[in-house]
This record gives structure tokens, C-alpha cells and sequence, in this order.
């Protein structure tokens, strides 16, 4: 199987969610990144929940404070995401083993990857796109935070001009739905 790292060309990058007043009791990427790399380095409390399975991507839910969610994600070689957004959720993940690869549209539109070896912490305010894949030939375990808690997700694709759109909007409270 030949893993295609590349998005769909684009012309132009996604407009951003309007800024919103964060409410009572939700936390800030900078906050969820210390929660998610506080918990990958407790392995005693994620290690024995890990379960991989070939037909997709496998998750979790951990304990969380209130206003917040968290997961436990495994990642085969090969799967990955589709390029979305977290609609009003700050979010911030850390890999806490194996490598991951994170994909955002540049400037230019282009897909720009980023490698996310263990112990490394990313964050996603919300509107912000990217998509997430298991490029190494190792299996990989993530822990995401999401404040306000996950409610809906868009996907997004490139349009007959190149530039992305929305393709499909999905109410959810998991970190990715099936279409």
C-alpha cells in the first residue's frame, strides 16, 4: 500500500471560526497541551487501555476535568484522518509513542507535513485544518484534549477551483467519525 501524504491542491486556505469568548470552565490550547503531555508521561495510566485494530483507527475516552475531553488514540501504519476541523474545540495532542505526521495547509494552500515523534505536543485553535496520519512503518498511540468538549467536526476538500471548502459537517462527541 503507497501511503498519498498530499491534500488536494489548493488556491487559498479555510477561513477561520470567529473568535468566541471561551466559556466558564473550558481550557485554552496552552492548557490542554500541559494536560495531554501530563497524562502521556503517566504511561501507567494510558498502557493498559492501547488496542490496535486493522480496520481503522482505534479511541478511547479517558477521565478528563469537567469542560474538557480526552482520548486515548491508536494508530496503525496508514491510518489516519481526513482534513478537518474541531468546529468550536481547542484541542491539543501529544504522541506518546511511535510518530505521527500532521498535515495544514500553508499559505499557499500546500500541504505542509510535520513529523510529531514521541513526548512532541501539538495544538489546533479552533477553526484551525489539519490532518493527521501514521506515516511510519510503527504502530502509534496519541492522547487528545478538547475544550469545550468535541461536538461537531468539518471535513473539507479541495472545490472544482482548488480552493477548500467544507464537504461535510458531522455532529459527534469522538474524536472522528466515519463518513
Amino acid at each position: 500500500m503507497t501511503l498519498d501524504l498530499t491534500l488536494p491542491p489548493t488556491t487559498a486556505t479555510a477561513p477561520a471560526a470567529p473568535a468566541a469568548a471561551a466559556a466558564p470552565g473550558t481550557l485554552g490550547t496552552a492548557e490542554l497541551a500541559d494536560l495531554v503531555r501530563s497524562i502521556a508521561a503517566r504511561p501507567d495510566r494510558w498502557r493498559p487501555l492501547v488496542r490496535f485494530q486493522e480496520s481503522g483507527r482505534w479511541w478511547t475516552r479517558l477521565d478528563a476535568p469537567a469542560g474538557v475531553d480526552v482520548w486515548l488514540l491508536t494508530w496503525l501504519p496508514a491510518q489516519g484522518t481526513e482534513l478537518h476541523d474541531h468546529g468550536r474545540s481547542s484541542a491539543a495532542f501529544t504522541v506518546a509513542a511511535g510518530t505521527l505526521t500532521e498535515l495544514r495547509p500553508g499559505d499557499d494552500g500546500a500541504p505542509v507535513p510535520q513529523g510529531f515523534a514521541a513526548g512532541r505536543t501539538q495544538t489546533v485553535e479552533p477553526g484551525d485544518l489539519h490532518d493527521v496520519v501514521n506515516a511510519g512503518t510503527e504502530p502509534a498511540v496519541s492522547i487528545h484534549a478538547y475544550s469545550p468538549p468535541l461536538t461537531r467536526m468539518t471535513y473539507w476538500g479541495a472545490g472544482p477551483d482548488g480552493v477548500l471548502v467544507p464537504t461535510r459537517t458531522v455532529d459527534t462527541d469522538e474524536p472522528e467519525t466515519d463518513a
